[in-house]
């Protein structure tokens, strides 16, 4: 059976990633992507598109009874800096987008919907070092806490309805195709940017902050993994653990400095976002996603610097 795939909230830092690959692998025309704002020039020119508000349930009736899809990617969200300047509006949207979508994917049928989490969901009293699946989570960001209840939402509706929810718990993703997006863990592409165009970046985190991150095309082949995983391999119904790396601004920079000997970095301080990463685990135990679909990360910080390094630059015309 040939999949329909829909994909809300396409324009964001996964979501073009996600439209262009996924077209790449079921064509272009069972891929819709949707928005609430214009889409970038390679979606609009690559296959269908449709606008749409996650909060607006009417329109995204329409739209799943006009498309009748058999996934749905729900990318749609308020990130955690951002969520913390508009708090109200982060939870709204990052909520009740997802409860409409469950719901309309219950009502269509829908085969499987993708969700993604955070490593947001955890807090200060989360273990730091190798942080597993199950543990304390005291999430003290709107970001972290509306990701947590979404979690719980989502193995509820798998619980009670039989519903094929799926996700992953994402750590800080870089890329060289999109700018930052209000998150804490930007810093990691905004690095590169000020790299290239003026050879010295203020980071908003302090030396030694180690975070989880990740490279977009391992995050990518996560998430198209996790939806192909057979639904009898699959023993988490909340969110999946996903690593792939973990560095401070020190070592990053150390690395760009292999290819800018003379890139500088300075350090602003009481930035609100230190507070949000210092809660925050600083390595992940991601073993049941290893054992369930065989997730296996390809970058380590060498390769995904040479890689960021090389396409921005050519990007950036420099």
């Amino acid at each position: 059976m040939s999949e329909k795939i829909l994909i809300i909230g396409a324009n964001g830092q996964i979501g073009t990633e996600l439209v262009t690959a996924l077209r790449r692998i079921h064509g272009a025309e069972q891929v819709i992507a949707s928005d609430i704002n214009n889409p970038a020039y390679a979606i609009r020119n690559s296959g269908p598109f449709e606008f749409a508000n996650v909060l607006d349930k009417e329109t995204l009736h329409h739209l799943f009874q006009k498309h009748q899809p058999t996934q749905v990617y729900l990318l749609a969200a308020i990130l955690s800096a951002t969520g913390e300047q508009k708090p109200k509006m982060a939870w709204d949207l990052n909520m009740n987008g997802l409860i409409h979508v469950l719901d309309l994917a219950l009502e269509f049928k829908t085969a499987k919907v993708f969700w993604p989490s955070s490593i947001a969901v955890f807090g200060p009293n989360s273990p730091k070092q190798n942080t597993p699946q199950y543990c304390v989570m005291d999430p003290n960001t709107v970001y972290g806490f509306s990701k947590l209840a979404g979690e719980r939402w989502c193995e509820y509706y798998h619980a009670k309805h039989g519903l094929d929810v799926r996700s992953i718990r994402y750590p800080g993703i870089i890329s060289w195709k999109a700018a930052p997006g209000g998150g804490t863990t930007d810093y990691a592409i905004h690095i590169f940017h000020e790299a290239l165009k003026t050879g010295t970046y203020q980071s908003f985190l302090s030396t030694s902050t180690m975070l989880p991150m990740m490279y977009m095309e391992d995050a990518i082949r996560a998430t198209i993994s996790l939806m192909d995983a057979p639904i009898e391999n699959l023993t988490i119904r909340s969110s999946y653990n996903l690593a792939g790396m973990s560095f401070t601004p020190e070592q990053l920079t150390q690395k760009i400095q292999q290819h800018l000997p003379d890139f500088t970095i300075s350090y602003a301080d009481n930035d609100p976002r230190q507070a949000i990463a210092d809660s925050w685990p600083q390595t992940i135990d991601d073993s049941q996603a290893r054992q369930d679909w065989n997730w296996q990360p390809e970058y380590d910080l060498e390769r995904l610097t040479a890689d960021m390094m090389e396409n921005l630059k050519n990007s950036l015309n420099l």
